[in-house]
């Protein structure tokens, strides 16, 4: 019998012939699935404007559930903590006593903190990196400051070092060409912080370069060099600076405290950074509000209400 004259007479019994074969096994459970015996689903319904507005509601609270954001772009000393031959492990600016851990547990519900570290990266390599990593597309609009810091690896020493080195100019021109790139996605001078490379303790790197079989492949007046070409890019740019190498030899202080290894960050240099940009950072957040209320002002009543009110004031 065709499938719309049985659908059509629900009630008419199945002649003999019409009647299924009784299977057993693999094959009768395939049978039973296959969609002509099963019965016909239902059209599917229009959403009501309920349904609507429920869910365009929801996509409002996707939308304003943007937070605020830091991102922190530069070499190994933004990704990590520090280093030491004879220890096999790393330590990220993210554990404890990062600067980069310090300053998102103080702006903890106000902005997003993004690491954003490359490891062993000069000013060229972040160049072509930074388009990948910030754009238009992943809400620069949201971005309250970015620190740019490079410097330690293209000071490294032309002879020795040749990967890593990038010469001064084409460095100070590689960080106004960053700069200018985030101009382009609506991060203005004014987000945008450079961080110099810290001082080089010479004793303690070329330590570590005799462990690894190498030569000093940096000096401490190179570095300075790179240092003074980003103030003056700062300058030229209308860009905030922390002048890491001059701050941290101030008064001809031993440097050495602020180092792990000659030239990644100690847990003393690390809290000397993130206090340096909370300076910075603080102007730029105080008047952020916190991301939803204290849990003690929230209505227990009507949790809804009280907090998608909050989400309309961010």
């Amino acid at each position: 019998m065709p499938a719309g004259k049985a659908a059509a007479s629900p009630k008419a019994p199945l002649s003999p012939a019409a009647a299924p074969t009784q299977l057993s096994g693999a094959e009768g459970k395939r049978c039973k699935e296959r969609p002509q015996d099963r019965p016909a689903s239902p059209p599917p319904r229009r959403p009501t404007p309920m349904a609507l507005s429920e869910a365009q509601a929801c996509g409002r609270r996707l939308l304003l559930w943007s937070p605020p954001r830091v991102i922190l772009f530069g070499d190994s000393i933004t990704e990590c903590l520090g280093s030491n031959a004879r220890v096999a492990s790393y330590q990220f600016s993210f554990q404890e006593n990062g600067w980069g851990a310090s300053l998102a547990h103080r702006l903890a519900r106000k902005c997003d903190v993004l690491n954003r570290g490359l490891s062993g990266y000069n000013t060229r390599w972040a160049k072509i990196a930074l388009p990948r990593l910030i754009s238009k597309d992943s809400d620069a609009k949201n971005t309250v400051a970015v620190t740019v810091f490079f410097g330690a690896n293209d000071g490294a020493l032309k002879d020795v070092n040749p990967k890593q080195h990038v010469p001064l100019d084409e460095y100070a021109d590689n960080l106004k060409s960053m700069i200018q790139y985030l101009k382009s996605v609506d991060i203005t001078e004014d987000k945008v912080i450079l961080v110099t490379p810290p001082p080089l303790h010479e004793a303690a790197w070329g330590k570590e370069c005799i462990a690894k079989g190498e030569k000093l492949n940096r000096l401490n007046s190179t570095t300075g060099e790179y240092a003074k070409a980003c103030v003056k890019v700062a300058s030229d740019c209308g860009t905030s600076i922390i002048d890491l190498w001059t701050l941290m030899q101030k008064n001809n202080q031993d440097f050495g405290c602020y180092l792990s290894d000659g030239l990644h960050l100690s847990a003393e240099g690390n809290n000397f950074l993130a206090n340096q940009l909370w300076s910075l950072l603080q102007q730029r957040t105080s008047a952020l509000p916190v991301m939803l209320p204290y849990w003690r002002d929230v209505d227990h009543l009507n949790p809804e209400a009280s907090l998608q009110g909050n989400l309309h004031d961010l």
